[in-house]
């Protein structure tokens, strides 16, 4: 688009470009070259439509590729760890009811703070009242929005000390075999903990807890969402997180979702609070007003004769 409107594309500057330029400056574009407030900057390669193409083609090569070897690596791992589908977690008590309850699962990743303040912003944290469960940073990032997680899942990497005295319940992920990382610091701190064995990532066994604890919905903040996302994450153990979400899809939402659709209803009951509340205002106004007091006592009197 831009090379047809006739803008010029220089690739190949360097990120230490950017990082030198000033607030302000005027920039200008000469064949290879960019100037900065008539001085020669940096230079590049001025690329053309047939460059473009070039590039594009590629890049499409490139995902056939990655997503040959992504589906291929689903099914090898579906083949050997058909339990991820088939079987449930064996959970400790869990303090938090889940059934006919939503879950807002938080994972402190891809645009994590924007799609909370836009679930707190659209009343939906405030009004649903969801289990809110912190994968090892989303904990923190839950805290960072005025949220006390309920539960925090995780190897207890990330977790910051704040979080971890939030009075929410600890569940360090272990894998198949029973090693769980997080278990060690959580021991030297002196924090209470349970432990969740399981196959695939701490945000997969969130997701799993709150299916098996049949949630009424999950709302994942800050997860991966689309093809390219799993791509991004570039590597193989995304596959259980892909089963994962094919399991639990039946009740999971993205956040990016929620936010859009959801709107803030206004209840009878708060509709006749504020009518209530204007009254009593009205009321105070006209017993410590002098003018108003005066045309009332009027009022009255003319109401006896």
């Amino acid at each position: 688009l831009l090379l047809r409107a006739g803008i010029p594309v220089i690739d190949e500057i360097g990120v230490s470009a950017f990082n030198r330029l000033r607030d302000g400056s005027v920039v200008s574009v000469e064949g290879n070259e960019i100037r900065a407030d008539g001085t020669a900057f940096c230079r590049g390669k001025r690329l053309d439509l047939s460059d473009i193409e070039i590039r594009l083609e590629a890049a499409r090569e490139a995902v056939s590729g990655q997503l040959g070897e992504f589906a291929t690596n689903t099914l090898q791992y579906l083949a050997n760890e058909p339990e991820l589908i088939t079987e449930d977690l064996e959970l400790p008590t869990v303090r938090t009811t889940f059934a006919q309850r939503q879950v807002l699962v938080v994972v402190r990743g891809i645009d994590y703070r924007e799609d909370l303040g836009t679930l707190k912003r659209s009343g939906y944290v405030s009004e649903m009242r969801p289990i809110l469960i912190g994968v090892d940073g989303g904990a923190d990032a839950l805290l960072e929005v005025g949220l006390k997680p309920d539960l925090i899942v995780g190897d207890f990497d990330s977790v910051s000390r704040e979080a971890l005295d939030s009075g929410a319940q600890l569940f360090v992920h272990a894998y198949p075999g029973g090693e769980a990382p997080g278990s060690s610091r959580l021991e030297r701190l002196g924090f209470h903990y349970d432990v969740v064995e399981g196959m695939g990532t701490s945000e997969d066994i969130a997701m799993r807890m709150a299916f098996e604890g049949s949630a009424e919905l999950i709302v994942l903040v800050g997860s991966h969402t689309s093809m390219a996302d799993f791509f991004d994450k570039g590597r193989r153990g995304m596959a259980s997180t892909f089963l994962t979400r094919m399991k639990v899809s039946s009740i999971l939402v993205d956040a990016k979702g929620v936010g859009r659709l959801y709107r803030t209803q206004v209840r009878k009951r708060d509709l006749a609070l504020l009518v209530l509340s204007a009254l009593f205002t009205l009321g105070v106004i006209a017993v410590v007003t002098e003018p108003v007091r005066l045309l009332l006592r009027t009022l009255w009197l003319n109401l006896g004769m």
